[in-house]
């Protein structure tokens, strides 16, 4: 144990982060850092991994927590420099994102007297993090740190560690052997009590849907086989879609703002409606005159959109296990299959609308471009969404399979997320398929950090869905009935922009250049952009729309939105209709 006492509390920080199975830190060097830095040198098992913008390194970490379910760690430097990981901190918090952020911080003898750079981050992080604290002294690491990493693990979501650069560079304490560290999650059964109400609840009534989140992941088996026993429709919000949408023979589509389908109908027309891991924002997608129960993880989220009849506080498979053998099957398949049918007749509708010649429209139709991509991409590809209008394509287009990941900021709604998303995403395997699905206007905010791929030479694919505009506030401006103000872009060459930098860059103006470019930037061997020149008008409005559907992008009280989906989904509701049992 001796040379573990002459760690400085750097090294023993650093230690501590790579046994909790960290193994990169994401920031930027500064100098109250460069003790934690010198350490990460020093320790064969971690990467530092130097990236342009402290906000590219959070929002990369929440990337990488996000695909391997594991705890992953940034770092900033004293006062501006951990103040830019802030937004990508909110954005892994509200994504229950396991990560661990280092703010360092001023010498700790300035602290509170307006130094050089000072910040108070053990203030500044409170609101976008689990845990926060400050270590003022060498003997409260390790506890300290273990204890932020319990928290970042244990409530899936950001820590957050402040450090002076002075405390860091002194002798760490006695090390008092490696202390376990938290296990894998628990699985979380409600009580009898529950179980029994919802087992009534649901042999009383006649027509039950399911409206899934992303608290079903890992229970497709599940869903399905409740689904099956009680004749029930699936339909989901968007972050289930990836868990839920695909092998359903149930599937009614997705609500919310970006919905398409019959899950509106489905949720409204049913007599008993059961929420399941879902925290789905647009409570005025939801019924208020129907029962709703609601399962989940959290249970301060238990509530919060709707009035429940009956709140359930556990996972959603151990849930759905409790349950599947005690319900009785029910029989009746009428609303399912009119539910069914309903999905595939709206599908059909929006394929005529969007088919008909658009392989050749000019500008390209972004819709054909998704279309194009979901074709032509990796069975297990990674697509990282920008927020606004590449919302709405990957929403509609990207067909899950179960091996596909789509990360955006999907709860938080950030701009320029998709590329520093990409980053994490790729270091974590440098051989799978990442696609950052781009705005222009949200890869032109962080654009620095596409030197971050040619530094690493990462082999991320950014498809730029270029419209030089911010096309979803238009449509917000639209709707509101105001003329668009503040939205155009005066947008360069980007695929010369990465040409310069040193990637692969191809522009495509005409559609029938559109599956080319794409496969040649796919067989590309390192970091490649394709610059889609998309048409500025395809903007998503829906034939019901009103004021209230769009304010903010979020707290829509409209009913039926994006009316869209199509490709796989259209030939998964037709296959699903096919299989209707005919009496």
């Amino acid at each position: 144990m001796d040379s573990m006492a002459k760690q400085n509390v750097a090294e023993q920080f650093v230690d501590i982060l790579t046994r909790a199975g960290v193994k990169r830190l994401y920031g930027v060097v500064g100098d109250s850092l460069n003790p934690v830095v010198d350490a990460v040198r020093r320790n064969p098992a971690i990467d530092w991994v130097h990236v342009r913008h402290e906000e590219t390194a959070a929002f990369a970490a929440g990337a990488e927590a996000q695909i391997t379910g594991r705890l992953a760690a940034c770092a900033g430097s004293c006062g501006p420099g951990n103040l830019h990981l802030i937004n990508g901190l909110y954005d892994a918090n509200r994504s229950m994102a396991p990560v661990l952020a280092l703010a360092s911080h001023i010498p700790s003898s300035e602290i509170g007297l307006g130094y050089f750079q000072e910040t108070h981050p053990d203030q500044l992080f409170r609101e976008c993090s689990q845990y926060c604290e400050l270590i003022s002294s060498p003997r409260q690491m390790p506890r300290l740190l273990q204890t932020a990493i319990q928290h970042a693990i244990g409530r899936s979501g950001v820590a957050v560690v402040s450090m002076p650069g002075d405390i860091a560079d002194q002798p760490a304490p006695e090390q008092t052997g490696a202390s376990a560290l938290v296990p894998a999650r628990p699985t979380v059964r409600p009580g009898d009590a529950e179980i029994d109400q919802l087992v009534d609840m649901i042999d009383a009534a006649g027509k039950v849907t399911l409206f899934c989140g992303s608290g079903t992941k890992g229970a497709h088996a599940e869903v399905m086989e409740l689904a099956q026993r009680i004749k029930s429709p699936v339909g989901h919000a968007l972050r289930g879609k990836e868990w839920i949408q695909y092998n359903n023979p149930f599937d009614v589509g997705m609500s919310g703002l970006l919905g398409y389908g019959a899950a509106y109908e489905a949720t409204h027309e049913c007599d008993l409606l059961i929420l399941l891991g879902t925290d789905f924002p647009y409570n005025a997608f939801l019924p208020d005159d129907i029962p709703i129960v609601q399962v989940d993880i959290r249970p301060e989220n238990l509530g919060r959109r709707s009035r429940l009849d009956l709140a359930v506080w556990g996972d959603v498979r151990e849930t759905l296990r409790c349950l599947i053998p005690r319900v009785r099957e029910k029989t009746d398949r009428r609303f399912l299959d009119r539910m069914l049918k309903k999905h595939a007749d709206a599908l059909e509708g929006v394929v005529k609308a969007y088919t008909r010649k658009v392989e050749k429209h000019v500008p390209i139709h972004p819709e054909y471009a998704a279309y194009v991509l979901d074709e032509l991409a990796d069975d297990d590809a990674v697509f990282t969404v920008d927020t606004g209008m590449c919302n709405v394509w990957a929403a509609r287009y990207i067909s899950p399979n179960g091996r596909r990941r789509v990360i955006g900021s999907f709860s938080h709604g950030s701009m320029a997320n998709a590329l520093p998303m990409a980053i994490g995403a790729q270091f974590t395997d440098r051989g799978r398929q990442i696609v950052s699905m781009s705005g222009d206007g949200g890869f032109a905010m962080l654009m620095g950090d596409f030197l971050t791929l040619v530094q690493y030479d990462l082999p991320v694919k950014v498809v730029l869905f270029n419209n030089s505009s911010l096309s979803m506030v238009e449509l917000e401006m639209l709707v509101a009935g105001l003329p668009s103000h503040g939205t155009a872009n005066k947008n360069p060459d980007f695929a010369a922009v990465a040409r310069a930098c040193g990637a692969y860059g191809v522009r495509v103006e005409k559609p029938k250049d559109l599956p080319g470019a794409l496969k040649s930037a796919f067989k590309h061997k390192g970091p490649a952009l394709v610059d889609i020149v998309t048409d500025p008008n395809a903007l998503s409005i829906p034939p019901k729309i009103s004021r209230e559907m769009v304010t903010g992008f979020a707290l829509s009280a409209s009913k039926i939105v994006l009316d869209g989906g199509v490709g796989r989904m259209l030939q998964m509701a037709r296959s699903n209709l096919r299989n209707v049992p005919r009496p």
